[in-house]
Order: C-alpha cells, then structure tokens, then sequence
C-alpha cells in the first residue's frame, strides 16, 4: 500500500496540508506596524485578541488533509481513489479562492497592508502532489485494464 508513489504522494499532502493548518499564512501591518497575524482559524490581533472569522478556510484545508489521507487506503478501488483526488484537488483550489477573499475583506476592514508568509505555498505544493498522485493511479488502472483485455 506505501510502497506505491501515489500513496507515498497522498501521505505529502496530507503532511503539507497540516503544516499549514498550524502555522501562520501571512500578516496585517500598517507602516511597519503589526496588525494581525493570519492563521487559517483565526486572526490573531496586536492587542492578544482572536477573531475566529478565517474558519472556513480551515475547513477546506481539514478536508483536503483528511480526503487525501483517506485516499490512501482504497488503493484497491483505483477509480474511487482518483476521485477522491481530484475531490481533494479541488478542495485545494477551493481554499486559494477563500484565502485571497478574507485577504482582500481584512486589508480594506484594518486598512492595512498583507505580507505572505511562506507557509502558505505549502497547499500548492499539496495541489501539484495531489495531480501526481492522480497521474500514477490513472497509470496503474490503464496498465491493469490492458493486462485484463489480454486475457
């Protein structure tokens, strides 16, 4: 089951997408002067305070983590698998698209300007492992096709 690169690749971006999950993705500041940090649960403001708005981003990551850890186990069920991939890749996608929505809603909100922090490359990495993934189980159920129509 792990010897397999796909699953070697779905337990990456399960390790990326958690990663993520507990780091900081980026930070608010205002002329030099911090803001906020920005988690994928919560903003965390200069005064100590939280706002649990980010959450759904969260969300979205969670669910990617855990379809691509899931899809690990149905290495029997190809087709399945690669469903749960291109769900999870989708997911990912999904994330990005929230992610610069909260950051566009949050600098107009503090009036503040956004500094990326490299952390939040790491779903991108998690999106590009996960078509890799799907590429080799496509792989292996075209092979396994092929060897079937000979007999």
């Amino acid at each position: 089951m792990i010897q397999r690169i796909q699953s070697v690749y779905l337990l990456l971006v399960t390790v990326c997408a958690v990663v993520c999950l507990c780091t900081p993705v980026g930070h608010f500041h205002q002329s030099g002067i911090p803001v906020a940090d920005f988690y994928n649960l919560w903003l965390s403001m200069a005064d100590g305070s939280r706002t649990y708005s980010p959450w759904a981003m969260f969300a979205l990551l969670l669910a990617a983590a855990v379809v691509a850890f899931i899809a690990i186990f149905l290495f029997r069920r190809r087709m399945f698998q690669v469903r749960m991939s291109v769900f999870g890749g989708l997911l990912l996608v999904g994330y990005y698209v929230v992610f610069v929505s909260f950051v566009y809603v949050f600098k107009s909100r503090y009036d503040a300007d956004f500094t990326l922090n490299w952390t939040a490359a790491f779903p991108a990495v998690a999106l590009i492992l996960d078509y890799l993934a799907f590429r080799n189980i496509m792989k292996d159920e075209l092979m396994i096709r092929s060897l079937e129509r000979l007999r």
